[in-house]
């Protein structure tokens, strides 16, 4: 297991690298120019020391390299030092963001919790429903209770966030006027009111995000139990008069679990990724939304970095699940 877990190691590390060098080329070689929404009033030689102090009149291996090392060393040294009073970082340059002065970790350290609470709570719901009702699908199989599951998972997969939220907002919001439309980002929990005001407004982000995640997982773990069902030891289980239900949760569901761990664990991101447009429908002011803005105000920097992020949290997905499974199954690791 420990040289199984060294090679995943390397392979992830080879492959951040790679990703890191795409996703700076991508969106460094994109058209715009940050010094274009500048007055035309100011002088040339003010935009020229803009920006150098910007760092854009270095060559592309300079802003590669530096960029790299900031997200790498620097950032992480600024963390270390403000957890133990250290001075790692002390006077060297952060990723900055070119919109707001402001750096690119800090800003997205204050969207993170509103994108955490909405999207874990929403992965945590998702997976808790769908896998029971993927068990009970696949024991029921052709029954009224499959056919409903299996319509409701298909449509959850194939709408999209962006017209599940509006559905869901004309609905409960405009005609019902349960829930609220917009996610209220200043609202503090200090007692029994304003934790139902909470749970109110993130009920409709949470929904939208966890239907998708409800629908995929359901669709693995129904497959899985099937063919769990099917397997020698399952009939030889009922043959020694063992009851079903028992057979169905020690037996059938437990094995079952091994190829769903994967998708669980590889949902993740893709939950992340659906809370950027959740985020704009709801108005929720998180990292999604920090994503969108950057990009309209052509903030290279925060962009890279948000799609960074979003790329390791990909790969440690990846790496987890790999980890998660060689642990259960043997079989992997040896190969």
């Amino acid at each position: 297991m420990i040289r199984y877990t060294i090679r995943r190691l390397g392979l992830t590390v080879t492959t951040l690298l790679a990703i890191s060098l795409i996703v700076f080329l991508l969106i460094d070689l994109a058209p715009g120019d940050p010094m274009a929404q500048l007055p035309l009033t100011i002088p040339p030689e003010v935009k020229a020391e803009m920006r150098r102090v910007l760092g854009l009149d270095a060559s592309l291996p300079v802003r590669y390299g530096k960029w790299l090392w900031q997200l790498v060393v620097v950032e992480p040294s600024v963390w270390i030092d403000a957890r133990f009073a250290t001075s790692l970082a002390e006077g060297t340059p952060r990723i900055i963001s070119w919109q707001t002065r402001a750096p690119v970790i800090e800003l997205i350290a204050q969207r993170l919790p509103q994108t955490l609470t909405v999207v874990g709570l929403a992965y945590l719901f998702g997976t808790v429903v769908a896998l029971p009702i993927g068990i009970w699908s696949a024991y029921r199989r052709s029954s009224t209770f499959d056919h409903v599951a299996t319509f409701v998972s298909i449509a959850g997969l194939a709408i999209p966030p962006f017209f599940s939220g509006v559905l869901l907002i004309l609905l409960f919001s405009v005609h019902l006027e349960w829930f609220p439309s917009v996610y209220d980002t200043t609202q503090r929990v200090t007692g029994w009111d304003s934790l139902m005001a909470q749970l109110r407004q993130m009920t409709l982000p949470v929904a939208v995000l966890s239907l998708q995640t409800a629908a995929q997982i359901s669709r693995y773990m129904r497959a899985a139990t099937l063919e769990t069902l099917g397997q020698d030891y399952i009939r030889a289980a009922r043959a020694r008069g063992m009851g079903e239900g028992r057979m169905l949760i020690h037996h059938a569901a437990r094995n079952a679990m091994l190829p769903v761990i994967s998708v669980i664990a590889l949902g993740l991101p893709q939950v992340f990724a659906g809370a950027i447009v959740t985020e704009q429908i709801f108005r929720v002011n998180g990292v999604g939304h920090l994503l969108i803005t950057s990009i309209q105000a052509n903030d290279l920097p925060t962009v890279q970095t948000i799609t960074m992020l979003l790329a390791v949290l990909i790969v440690l997905a990846n790496l987890g699940a790999d980890l998660l499974y060689g642990a259960l199954d043997p079989r992997i690791r040896h190969d």
